[in-house]
């Protein structure tokens, strides 16, 4: 009987670590690297094998705002070509298609700067909180053109505070 409980334990044990969430996925905030202040709440999730990420809040800014520094801006890859300039920032997936290339690093998708319109390849690295570096949990965001790039720290949030950020 201690066999079959022992086993039975093992395997949910087993069956609940192969359905962890990916560390990358959950609520983090954004922030501006030169001022440090708190720019947009995110939520990242995993659907069909790939990381996507949405805005759920923008900082210093009302919350329906359209993100019109993109008029006139379509991408073939992104909402069937819509006019990037027509989408509020807030509840658009502005992160997609990223896949998984081990847990807590994903790449080949895109990011687009709901702020000027402008579309990056998009790689995203989890770094655990260590005491030292990376004092809270941390998602990094890079956007590149060709083989450049520059690289945000966002730090990990609860849904509350990612959605209130006003």
């Amino acid at each position: 009987m201690k066999k079959i409980i022992a086993l039975f334990t093992a395997v949910l044990l087993l069956g609940t670590m192969c359905f962890a969430a990916d560390p990358a996925e959950g609520f983090w905030v954004s922030y501006d690297e030169k001022t440090n202040q708190a720019t947009a709440g995110w939520q990242i999730w995993e659907q069909g094998g790939k990381l996507n990420g949405k805005i759920l809040s923008v900082a210093d800014l009302p919350q329906d705002v359209i993100a019109d520094g993109g008029k006139g801006k379509h991408y073939d890859n992104f909402m069937n070509n819509v006019d990037v300039g027509t989408l509020r920032t807030v509840g658009t997936t502005w992160i997609w298609d990223l896949s998984k290339d081990a847990a807590g690093k994903w790449s080949g998708g895109y990011i687009i700067d709901p702020g000027d319109g402008k579309r990056y390849k998009c790689r995203i690295t989890y770094h655990g909180a260590d005491g030292k570096k990376y004092k809270v949990d941390t998602l990094e965001m890079r956007g590149e053109v060709g083989p450049f790039g520059r690289s945000q720290f966002w730090k990990k949030a609860s849904e509350a505070e990612a959605g209130g950020l006003r």
